[in-house]
């Protein structure tokens, strides 16, 4: 894991150069990442990525500039304020949900929502709903994004309603290809297909 992912992003570097240009939208891809951070299996190497930043804001320059510049450093304190939150978070004690309670007499195939989980990073899911979305391949392409996302959200157990803020950080990214999940998807599922083509060969 790269411990200082977080002062690779593109809010720091726009408070590196003390700019003010869409500061917004680069804080919230920040905080995003930050939530995807702490979203996965979170070790002690994610306490340290977030201590190491922590740090750095805290004792950020920024923070002390002139008035002119002054929103840059709301905008510092901001995330300062938001990852000791995320912290605090953390290492507050996690209690997990109640599971229902099912009676011999009810029927256990009637839904299945829930029982299949997303796994992956939550911004691999917004590429793959963007990605279905753009397709029009659900009902004729005549239901929503908002629909959309909400609907597998729900069915992988995703416990979020935002969809834009996550695309906002994938927009972000500054590779010529921003969709690293769909590129490896293709990837991978092409070499799976030359590989049992490869096996079928092999078995003539």
């Amino acid at each position: 894991m790269n411990y200082f992912l977080l002062a690779e992003t593109e809010f720091f570097r726009r408070i590196n150069e003390a700019g003010d240009c869409n500061m917004e939208t680069a804080y919230t891809a920040f905080a995003t990442q930050v939530i995807e951070l702490c979203s996965g299996n979170v070790d002690t190497r994610t306490i340290i990525a977030l201590a190491y930043i922590e740090i750095e804001l805290q004792h950020h320059p920024v923070r002390h500039l002139p008035e002119e510049k002054r929103e840059v450093a709301a905008y510092v304190s901001k995330a300062l304020s938001f990852v000791r939150k995320m912290q605090k978070f953390l290492a507050a004690p996690q209690v997990p949900p109640l599971l229902p309670i099912h009676t011999s007499a009810e029927n256990t195939t009637e839904n299945t929502t829930g029982l299949l989980q997303w796994t992956g990073n939550t911004l691999d899911l917004v590429e793959l709903i963007y990605g279905l979305d753009e397709m029009g391949c659900i009902n004729n392409g005549e239901t929503s994004l908002k629909e959309l996302s909400a609907a597998l959200y729900e069915f992988f157990g995703i416990k979020t309603k935002e969809c834009y803020r996550y695309y906002s950080a994938i927009k972000l990214r500054k590779n010529t290809s921003r969709t690293y999940f769909l590129d490896k998807m293709l990837a991978k599922l092409n070499e799976k297909i030359r590989h049992d083509e490869e096996m079928e060969r092999m078995r003539r």
